[in-house]
């Protein structure tokens, strides 16, 4: 028998990213992706329609002009800082793979976004935790993890799976407590929910070696789509496009997303159902007893007693039809996670779990 082709050492160590398990069946609800229970602008489905009509055929614009027009506009940035690509994702591993060797450290927190280590691994990189405080990062910890092999520092905030944030003020203050030749990357995937609590970080990029990333995949909902964008330094960027595959955001996604960005009042008025669902999504579970952290995204964490119990609320949500999204892969074996989808699965979940805690209570 044929041997087969053995894969590069650091890719043959791996596990792959583990995608979510939903069952044997489509479930009835659906709460473990962080998708958005709303469908996207009626401007983003109508330019979509319109750029599959009239520009499929051809290959997308690899520079992205007018969805970049649409960020700058909206958010104030120059559109030379503006940089997109499939998703938060492909940017992510496109920085890993441009600037990561073997050798190199990249360093990020306890309960990170779990995507970092499997692009850091990809590139013979080292990927090293420090601990956060809580659930919540923690900048002197980080700055004291660095070392000399330290060549990136990741922070996801808002958190994910946490949801927890900390001020940019903090972020400020661990981009001065780098050394200048140490790339920070600020993970905003759910930076638009906590947008007008606390001062912008776009532009911490023009103040040195930082880049803030942003996606069309949550408040948007165009997570089907894979469009992400971010504020880079112009040489930062400039050396994402030796790695980055030339037009990977189709010319639908590209439509849909600058018509998306385009519509602000229907992504407000989005964003605003979401985080009052969250809110009295939040305010139930901690009369049910749970102690959940804030929440500045569209998702909650729920802290179970203990591994074994978790299993158990999961196993009884799962036979009622309803998917969360257990957290043993971030070291939460006693947590689930729950999107925040419309005000009737929220209540539908609260009422779940009420009735399996007194099942619980009665065993």
């Amino acid at each position: 028998m044929t041997q087969p082709t053995r894969p590069a050492t650091h890719i043959a160590g791996m596990a792959p990213y583990p995608s979510v398990d939903m069952g044997d069946k489509p479930p009835r609800i659906s709460l473990a992706m962080n998708e958005s229970p709303y469908p996207p602008s009626p401007d983003a489905v109508t330019a979509a329609a319109q750029a599959m009509a009239g520009r499929a055929k051809l290959y997308s614009d690899g520079d992205w002009h007018d969805l970049r027009a649409a960020i700058s506009t909206v958010h104030g940035i120059d559109p030379v800082n503006l940089y997109c690509g499939a998703g938060s994702m492909d940017l992510i591993a496109c920085l890993m793979r441009a600037f990561i060797s073997a050798g190199d450290s990249v360093l990020s927190t306890q309960y990170a976004y779990a995507y970092f280590k499997t692009a850091t691994e990809r590139t013979s990189g080292r990927y090293v935790v420090v601990a956060e405080d809580g659930f919540t990062v923690s900048v002197d910890a980080i700055l004291g993890a660095v070392n000399d092999a330290t060549k990136m520092v990741c922070v996801a905030n808002p958190g994910n799976p946490t949801g927890t944030r900390i001020a940019t003020s903090d972020l400020q203050r661990l981009r001065d407590g780098l050394a200048e030749d140490i790339l920070l990357m600020i993970d905003e995937a759910y930076g638009d929910f906590a947008d007008g609590l606390d001062a912008s970080t776009f532009d911490m990029p023009l103040r040195g070696n930082t880049v803030v990333l942003r996606t069309f995949s949550k408040v948007y909902a165009l997570a089907g789509m894979r469009v992400g964008w971010g504020v880079f330094p112009t040489a930062i960027a400039g050396e994402m496009r030796k790695v980055q595959d030339p037009g990977n955001v189709t010319c639908v996604g590209l439509a849909a997303a600058a018509a998306a960005m385009r519509d602000q009042a229907y992504m407000k008025d989005v964003r605003a159902k979401t985080i009052e669902t969250r809110e009295g999504f939040s305010k139930q579970l901690a009369q049910l007893g749970f102690d959940v952290p804030a929440s500045f995204t569209n998702f909650v964490l729920i802290p179970f007693a203990n591994s074994e119990t978790a299993v158990r609320a999961d196993s009884y949500l799962r036979h009622a039809g309803v998917v969360l999204r257990g957290m043993g892969l971030y070291g939460l074996p006693h947590c689930l996670r729950a999107t925040i989808g419309t005000p009737e699965q929220m209540d539908d979940v609260i009422a779940l779990l009420d009735a399996w805690m007194k099942k619980e209570k009665a065993a």
